[in-house]
Parts: C-alpha cells; sequence; structure tokens
C-alpha cells in the first residue's frame, strides 16, 4: 500500500500513442460465456472483435511507489499484449513510473488521480473510457497507516482522534469505493474475456488487521476501522454486481507485511522470514487474481490464499 499526502495536487497526465490493431468478427464461444450466466453477455454475442482491441485492460490506483508500483510493472511483463493505467496524485514525481513509461511506452498509460478528489475519480473513468472503452481488472492499493504529525496508529484509546479517524476512513475506505463506482461501466463492460478470466476483478488492498475476528491485539484504531470499513463496503459491492449478474468479482486482499514505505516505521517486531518484498507479495496477490472464480466474490483472502474472518 501507499502512503498518501494530505493536500491534492494537480498534474499534466503522462499520455501515451496505442497503436491500432487490424479490424476482425467476433465469433460467440464456450469460453466467452465460460463462468458467467450467459443471459449478462447476451447483447454481446454479436460484437466487433476490435471491442477487444488492446487485450487485457488493466487499472492499478495508488501506482507510484510500493505495492501499487510492483502491481504495474508484474502486469507489463506478465502480459506481452495487454494494456496498463497506472493512476497517483503526482505522476511526474513517481520516477518508478516515469522508469516503467520509458521501457512499456505503447502499453503503459499514466494518469492523475487523487481518491480524496472525486472529480478527478471521474475524470479519469472518462479519459479511459475514450481510450479504451472497458476494464479487466481494477486494483485500488494507495492507503495511509501513519503520516509524520500528522496520523500515527494510536496504542490507546485516549491518544484517538476525530481527525485521524476521518482521515483515515476517507483514503483507505471511501477513496477505493467511489474509484469503484466511477469504473463500473468499464468493468462491466470489459469483464473477463481479454483477460481470459472468469470475469473482470476489483481488487482492493485491505488488511488482517482489519479483521474483527482476527483482533486480539487492539490498537490502531483508526487504520483498523477504516480497513474494516473498506471490507464492509466491498462486501455490499459484491452482493449488488452478483444479484445484477454483472461479470465483475470483488476481492479483498491482504498482501502480508511488506517492506515499503507504509511499513517501514513499524519493521522492527516483524518476525523473521515475514517481511516480503513488493515482488514476492505481488505475485501471490496476482496469483489469487488469475485464479478467481465467481464463487469467490466478497471474500477476504491473505497472500498465501487463505481465507480470513469478517
Amino acid at each position: 500500500m501507499q502512503i498518501t499526502r494530505l493536500m491534492p495536487t494537480s498534474s499534466t497526465a503522462v499520455d501515451m500513442t496505442v497503436a491500432r490493431l487490424p479490424h476482425r468478427r467476433l465469433r460467440a464461444s464456450a469460453p466467452f460465456l465460460r463462468g458467467c450466466a450467459a443471459a449478462s453477455f447476451s447483447a454481446a454475442a454479436g460484437i466487433d472483435e476490435t471491442k477487444w482491441k488492446f487485450g487485457a485492460v488493466s487499472m492499478v490506483q495508488g501506482a507510484s511507489r510500493g505495492i501499487g508500483l510492483e502491481f504495474v510493472k508484474q502486469l507489463l511483463q506478465g502480459d506481452k499484449a495487454g494494456h496498463v493505467i497506472a493512476t497517483c496524485r503526482s505522476p511526474p514525481q513517481s520516477s518508478g513510473l516515469l522508469h516503467l513509461k520509458n521501457r512499456f511506452s505503447e502499453r503503459l498509460s499514466i494518469l492523475p488521480l487523487d481518491v480524496t478528489v472525486e472529480s478527478s475519480i471521474k475524470a479519469t473513468a472518462e479519459s479511459i473510457g475514450e481510450r479504451y472503452g472497458y476494464l479487466n481488472l481494477l486494483v485500488n492499493a494507495s492507503g495511509i497507516l501513519s503520516i509524520l504529525d500528522i496520523l500515527q496508529p494510536e496504542t490507546t484509546l485516549k491518544k484517538v482522534e476525530k481527525s485521524s479517524l476521518m482521515l483515515a476512513y476517507e483514503v483507505n475506505a471511501v477513496g477505493p469505493i467511489l474509484v469503484a463506482k466511477h469504473m463500473w461501466p468499464l468493468l462491466k463492460d470489459g469483464g473477463g474475456t481479454a483477460a481470459q478470466r472468469d470475469a473482470a476483478i476489483v481488487a482492493n488492498l485491505s488488511a488482517r488487521v482489519g479483521s474483527i475476528g482476527d483482533n486480539s491485539l487492539g490498537g490502531w484504531h483508526s487504520y483498523r476501522a477504516s480497513k474494516s470499513a473498506l471490507n464492509q463496503l466491498t462486501k455490499t459491492m459484491s452482493v449488488e454486481f452478483a444479484r445484477r449478474k454483472d461479470p465483475i468479482v470483488c476481492l479483498l486482499l491482504h498482501p502480508g507485511t511488506v517492506d515499503t514505505d507504509l511499513s517501514k516505521p513499524f519493521q522492527r517486531n516483524v518476525p523473521q522470514g515475514k517481511l516480503f518484498s513488493t515482488e514476492f507479495s505481488v505475485q501471490k496477490l496476482l496469483s489469487i487474481i488469475n485464479n478467481a472464480k465467481i464463487h469467490d466474490n466478497g471474500k477476504f483472502f491473505a497472500w498465501d490464499g487463505q481465507e480470513i474472518p469478517w
């Protein structure tokens, strides 16, 4: 997860030119309907295959560093034909993203998005819709745990402050759900077809400390509560998608304790062998994403594929 700054900034999107592929027609087939209700795809049976001309299209929100940046890297390296949209508050300040842009200029698009400013989320959705027309994967990777002199994990109820609770909730829970809200039509249009999955995937990065059933230590009131809220909002979203028969699966993923800026101040007490590299964690999370089935909709998984109690 990525530490998000407080004040929004504006920046110009780093753009890309996408090569056009030849037009051809799509034939309805069994794989096209695999794992999804046929009714949800009935209108798509005769669609021009140029709808999928970009291959699998993935969006990573919170991609400037850490786990989000590693998702962008592995998605680009793992699918030689797929396209990735990376978003963060200030793209020009992410040297990691700019480096990947130089390597994958035709398949990586970088756009500004601030999860605390809904108009920026809406603008990003419109830009993706105009360029690609669909999404097959949305990864919400941004999050905050501590900000110097502003937000610190609470060790006692005496240290709980309204401003900390509200800030953690806004960034860790409200932001990802608003992103999913605006990307919903694109995910519905994309489904899993171009990515060879059962459905489109919304992968929200949560945390084990957001589990109420697993909470035996206490503390970290703001962070725990914000992740619990994210879990509930994502679960509720998954129920609606299933009821509407939308070809979308929602997952909540705990990446483990990963060596990033977010965890760095708290790594001293991590047991040996339990501090993961971003490369290891994202490999595990992508395995869960790529093997997700319709019946996994709304579930909460740890990096090793084990379900976490609510």
